[in-house]
């Protein structure tokens, strides 16, 4: 399958040079600063394997001066005496700034990460807007609460800003994951330290530059990139920071948790899945088969809800995953920059080995491809084929541990009445999928899995209202809609005697 890499650099728009080749550096106390240690590390196109840019190596050095500036703002800064209005409209302005500039963030997530820029121009970017402005609608919503008590006493509640927020967002949705967490905590009144993924740190300090025009105060948001091992550690163990908001994988999930102990700050996480999409012989098995697809195949099937456990009802088994197949083979693969693109790279060479080991380890352990395979799919980038695998036992590696690729494993079921139980057989709880055109099933179905979504004859359908988060081992607290609110604010009770 042959993969494109146009347009060059030397094609980039005039903004998208001078952004990647002026030195980017870490944004705290509302000012854009060199690390303290002066290291700088590189950031690789995934197409092409080649440098992109070098970003500003922060430590823990510097999370201590974000955290820092952060605390001073939400203590003594004007942060703190801004009315939920003033602060709802700085959030809809920083919406409406990343508006006028959707191509320039779509064409540096498209570069920094690998996806098509047709899909982040119409996804992420596009969703991360419209979070925005639903959280801004939320600024002025948080209320507390009248409760009568015996007594010559009037009680009520206060919700309050937990204080500083340490945010640690992935490489799969850079933008995306940023909006999900700055827009509530913004909301809520508090401040925040973001550490974007060392992968993917570009248009998170587009985000700071343009949060800085539209007039947040210093220190309310400050993005510090780094490593794991240094920026994000110190964000999780600081005992300045409040709160910690993570996503990513639930093996640095329980890392954060662990390091979260010395102060018992509050922690949300959003982390890894292994997703059961179950389609039954009575769906419209066309659109299961584009939508079944879509699930495992979108973002290069980096998508913690990816559909990676397809459970297909027998009598129609081997006509769904010679569908999905043949979806599979008509993709084109190539550079996100190219508009005729549809499955772009993995996000670096250690996720392309990752994915490629555990599509070898499905072959090794007596599995069958129907289309793709165990090899990279070009000699520079880090391209690996969308591939379909059947001929999988429940015990095989590639049906417990979550590949975060475009792989789908697949096995028929003939009870429909014991498939829930083989659907819940996992560790993670994020999302499922269930195609049926038996309404009352597909309620029951749904009741039954132990998930944080299940969507029914459709699949990543998200929106800001819509709470986001998972059970079992995908995670703590949800994200969007009113209920993200809950993870940066503390309820207070007073009671005045009369």
């Amino acid at each position: 399958m042959a993969v494109t890499y146009r347009p060059e650099a030397a094609e980039l728009p005039a903004f998208a040079q001078k952004f990647l080749k002026d030195p980017k550096k870490l944004f705290i106390d509302g000012k854009f600063v060199d690390a303290k240690s002066g290291k700088t590390f590189p950031v690789y196109n995934p197409a092409t394997g080649e440098v992109l840019a070098n970003v500003a190596e922060g430590d823990s050095a510097d999370i201590d001066l974000a955290v820092a500036a952060a605390r001073r703002a939400f203590e003594s800064g004007p942060w703190r005496s801004f009315s939920p209005s003033q602060r709802a409209r700085l959030i809809y302005q920083l919406a409406d700034k990343m508006e006028e500039r959707l191509e320039d963030f779509a064409l540096l997530e498209s570069l920094d990460n690998g996806k098509p820029l047709a899909v982040a121009r119409v996804a992420d970017v596009p969703m991360s807007i419209d979070n925005l402005r639903y959280m801004s609608g939320w600024a002025t919503k948080i209320l507390g609460d009248s409760i009568p008590i015996p007594g010559e006493f009037h009680a009520y509640t206060r919700r309050e800003p937990i204080g500083v927020a340490g945010q640690i967002i992935p490489w799969n949705f850079p933008l995306l994951m940023a909006a999900w967490k700055i827009g509530p905590a913004l909301a809520a009144g508090c401040t925040i330290v973001l550490k974007p993924a060392e992968q993917t740190p570009l248009t998170a300090l587009l985000l700071a530059e343009i949060a800085a025009e539209v007039g947040f105060p210093e220190g309310v948001l400050n993005v510090v990139p780094g490593y794991g091992e240094t920026a994000g550690a110190a964000i999780a163990a600081h005992p300045d920071v409040d709160k910690v908001a993570f996503t990513g994988s639930t093996e640095v999930g329980k890392l954060i948790v662990k390091a979260a102990a010395g102060n018992l700050k509050k922690v949300t996480l959003e982390l890894g899945g292994k997703s059961p999409n179950i389609i039954f012989a009575d769906a419209n098995i066309d659109e299961a088969i584009a939508g079944a697809a879509f699930g495992i195949f979108f973002n290069m099937g980096q998508c913690c809800t990816a559909g990676s456990r397809l459970f297909v009802e027998r009598s129609v088994f081997d006509q769904v995953t010679q569908g999905i197949a043949a979806a599979a083979k008509g993709m084109k693969i190539g550079s996100g920059l190219d508009q005729t693109t549809d499955i772009g790279p993995l996000v670096s060479d250690e996720q392309l080995d990752r994915v490629t080991g555990y599509i070898q380890s499905g072959i090794d352990e007596g599995a069958r491809t129907l289309t793709g395979g165990s090899g990279r799919a070009s000699e520079r980038g880090y391209f690996v084929a969308p591939t379909v695998i059947v001929d999988v036992k429940p015990s095989m590696k590639i049906m417990r541990e979550e590949i975060f690729g475009p792989v789908v494993a697949a096995t028929p079921f003939d009870d429909p009445r014991e498939i829930l139980a083989e659907a819940n057989d996992t560790v993670y709880g994020l999302a499922a999928g269930v195609w049926t055109k038996d309404v009352g099933n597909a309620h029951r179905v749904a009741a039954a899995l132990r998930a944080g979504t299940v969507w029914v004859n459709c699949y990543n359908v998200f929106d800001a209202a819509l709470p986001f988060g998972g059970f079992k081992q995908s995670g703590w607290g949800r994200e969007m809609s009113h209920n993200a609110l809950d993870c940066y604010t503390e309820t207070k009770s007073v009671v005045v005697k009369l």
